[in-house]
Parts: C-alpha cells; sequence; structure tokens
C-alpha cells in the first residue's frame, strides 16, 4: 500500500491518520519540506486556513507542496489552500486545482450540518460533515466535479489533485479516502511506467 503523508502543522491530522491506517496505508505527519520525498500521496487536512498557509510559509512548504507533482488531497481548509483563487484571500492559494473558493461560505461553527451526499465515483450516498465549509465559486472545464450541494461544487478532481469542502476523515466510511489512494496507486504505476 501506499505511503501517504499529512500536512501536520495544524488541523484534523490525527483522524485522517487513523483512516489512512484503516486502510492499510502507511503514514506520515509532515512538518518540513524534506520529510515529502518519501511520499507517495499528501493530504491537507482541514482546520485554520489562513494559519496553515502561514505556517507553510515559515517551514517553507509553500513552494515544496507545489512543486510535489504527486497526488495531494485537500479536506476543508485544504481545498482552500489548493485552490486558484480565494476570494478575499490573494496570498493564500497554492493555486494547483483551477477552481475559485469562498471560505466560509456555509456560515458559522453553530452552522455545521450534516447530510446525504451523491459523490461520483461512489456506490452509495455519502454522509459528508460539512464545519465553516467552503464552496466554490467557480471551476474551468478542466475540473471534474465529482459532488454538489445546494447549487455549490463540494468534491472535485482535476489531474492529480483531489479536494473536498466537508470533512471524510470525522466519518467511520473510508470510501472518499479510498479514492484517493486509487489515484495515488495509479500515478506509481503511470511513474513506474515511464522509468
Amino acid at each position: 500500500m501506499p505511503h501517504v503523508g499529512v500536512l501536520g502543522l495544524q488541523g484534523a491530522v490525527s483522524e485522517h491518520i487513523k483512516q489512512l491506517e484503516s486502510i492499510g496505508c502507511t503514514t506520515a505527519i509532515i512538518k518540513k519540506p524534506s520529510e515529502l520525498s518519501s511520499l507517495d500521496g499528501l493530504i491537507i487536512p482541514g482546520g485554520e486556513s489562513t494559519a496553515i498557509k502561514r505556517l507553510m510559509d515559515i517551514y517553507g512548504l509553500t513552494e515544496a507542496i507545489q512543486s510535489f507533482n504527486k497526488p495531494i488531497f485537500g479536506t476543508c481548509a485544504g481545498m482552500v489552500l489548493l485552490a486558484r483563487d480565494v476570494t478575499g484571500n490573494p496570498d493564500l492559494p497554492l493555486g494547483l486545482i483551477d477552481l475559485a473558493v469562498q471560505r466560509n461560505a456555509s456560515g458559522r461553527q453553530r452552522s455545521s450540518f450534516e447530510t446525504s451526499l451523491t459523490i461520483k465515483g461512489l456506490d452509495k450516498p455519502f454522509n459528508a460533515i460539512f464545519i465553516r465549509a467552503p464552496y466554490c465559486l467557480q471551476a474551468s472545464e478542466e475540473v471534474e466535479i465529482l459532488a454538489t450541494h445546494d447549487g455549490h461544487i463540494v468534491a472535485a478532481k482535476q489531474r492529480n489533485i483531489l479536494v473536498s469542502s466537508f470533512h471524510p476523515e470525522l466519518t467511520g466510511d473510508s470510501r472518499l479516502l479510498e479514492l484517493f489512494v486509487r489515484m495515488v496507486i495509479m500515478n506509481g504505476s503511470k511513474n513506474s511506467s515511464t522509468a
């Protein structure tokens, strides 16, 4: 199984590690650029996007992640950080998926909610947990939309980047993470076939 890292600067790190290990992945908590080289894939977790980006800049991780060139899964704040544009925060996004995103679009903490979501690639609906969730305002034609809620894109994929505006790691359902791990395995096969 692949070796997948979780960016460990702030946010829901242990929840992702637990879910990755439950499906047989080996894991690492990533805090330095040098730790990226051993990974097959990376997860940027939910948390506070401004705080995570500030720490990424301090530890030299911003450019290292932009040039990582392997599958990355961004959940909630991770989706915000991977986007092309973030409303009102031009210095925030890494520009790795062609989405324009608004932070905290679903409201404050007390507006958090759960809903049953149909996600392309999953056989049955997924119980999605939204906490101060971002919404995608715009996507280019290069982006594959995997799920929408209330007219907004809440899960999407472009090349080897996967994002969700909700928190799959807070459920007992690992199917969305398994979808990401399949992307990681396919990326490894592609690399080994060209080596």
